[in-house]
């Protein structure tokens, strides 16, 4: 299957109809979590629901960071291979196929995450015909993979480390939270920064945490 490629933060980035096309938006992402790098403690970066790999790799760019990408999309580890040993970055990037809660180790820890979770409810998915369910579908209330997503990173964040997450809304933002303080996460819910496509929520780890 041909793939068609798009310059993302100065990379070029291959992607095809089995995958997400990568918004322009969301490099604010990818700045965002370049910012929290240049002061976040030592250690690796993780990207769950890695795509076509180009958050991941713009967010770490500026840095000599290493990388771990998760997908459980066979495509999307196909693609995001192809994006690592486009940008020349093989070296320090590593790509796994999987579920985000089977494929880390339980020593593996991260200075930084960002994750990009399927937020839109079962019921809406139908309104995106050009994306495909796999990387949309985010359960009864779009919050599924959301959720367990914020259980991995509570499982694997360094104290003093952040996440940067994208959710749809505000409202899912706050559920997020909920979910947090009710399974006592260990993560406290920091700035939320609100877009025409979708939000970023920083969750922390207090840097006294035992993790």
């Amino acid at each position: 299957m041909g793939a068609t490629t798009i310059d993302f933060g100065g990379f070029d980035i291959a992607f095809d109809d089995r995958v997400l096309r990568p918004r322009e938006w969301t490099l604010a992402q990818s700045r965002w979590a370049g910012d929290v790098l240049a002061v976040a403690p030592p250690g690796p970066v993780l990207e769950l629901f890695a795509g076509a790999g180009h958050i991941g790799l713009a967010a770490v760019a500026g840095t000599a960071r290493e990388l771990v990408m998760v997908d459980l999309n066979p495509a999307a580890v196909e693609l995001a291979r192809r994006n690592v040993e486009a940008a020349g970055m093989s070296s320090r990037v590593t790509v796994r196929e999987g579920r985000i809660d089977e494929v880390l180790r339980t020593d593996e820890q991260f200075a930084v995450v960002v994750a990009d979770p399927p937020w839109v409810p079962s019921a809406g998915i139908d309104e995106f015909p050009d994306d495909p369910a796999i990387a949309i579908d985010g359960g009864d209330d779009g919050l599924d993979l959301a959720r367990r997503c914020c259980d991995v990173v509570a499982q694997h964040l360094v104290p003093g480390g952040t996440a940067i997450v994208q959710v749809g809304t505000v409202d899912q933002a706050d559920a997020l939270e909920h979910h947090l303080r009710a399974t006592g996460a260990g993560l406290s819910r920091g700035e939320t920064r609100i877009f025409e496509r979708g939000v970023l929520v920083e969750l922390v780890r207090d840097a006294a945490a035992s993790g």
